[in-house]
């Protein structure tokens, strides 16, 4: 589990790291099986029995896929209802509830780009639904830009190729998507840009 890594005495040069998910869907519901239960168990100390559970999943998720996690809520863990959402749909509704006279919460249309670790979508949203005919994907995600700079860093100093999980937290501590470049660049480089 993950605070196994934050202790001062863990040697990270050789770990493994093991996905429940690979593209966006669930390949090991054995592995998310024992996520799920130290997560609900140990961190967020819930009673599934006496709980309900909302959950997202990838779009166009597999019908085995969605049969295997219903299993693992309800026959596994219990679990009293289960609501299962699509993100863009969620993060479409959130906006327009945090800004109810907004533009989005207007027009009830959105298109939401979600990168994910192995692939992007953009999906366009109308009136809380995403329209599914209008996804588009690309397997682009983080992994190919945790690779990337993985062979920046090895082609200018120390090889860092096989070494993800380093690159990994120093790409989600220092990388960010900038909202004003020019301010940005300002901060980053005092001096004057040409």
């Amino acid at each position: 589990m993950a605070e196994q890594l934050l202790s001062a005495t863990a040697d990270l040069t050789s770990a493994t790291l093991r996905r429940p998910f690979d593209r966006g869907y669930l390949v090991n519901p054995d592995l998310q099986s024992s996520l799920w239960s130290h997560l609900f168990s140990s961190l967020f100390r819930v009673t599934p029995s006496t709980s309900s559970l909302l959950l997202t999943e990838p779009l166009f998720n597999l019908p085995s896929i969605q049969r295997s996690t219903d299993e693992i809520v309800f026959e596994e863990f219990g679990f009293r209802s289960l609501f299962v959402a699509d993100s863009p749909s969620l993060v479409h509704l959130y906006e327009a509830s945090r800004q109810p006279y907004g533009l989005v919460s207007k027009a009830q249309c959105s298109l939401v780009v979600d990168c994910g670790f192995s692939f992007t979508h953009w999906a366009p949203v109308f009136q809380n639904f995403t329209v599914n005919y209008g996804v588009k994907r690309m397997d682009l995600g983080g992994k190919a830009l945790t690779n990337y700079l993985k062979e920046i860093v090895s082609y200018r100093s120390v090889n860092v190729m096989d070494e993800s999980f380093f690159m990994d937290d120093v790409k989600e501590k220092l990388c960010f998507v900038s909202l004003d470049v020019a301010q940005d660049l300002k901060s980053l480089y005092p001096l004057k840009i040409r």
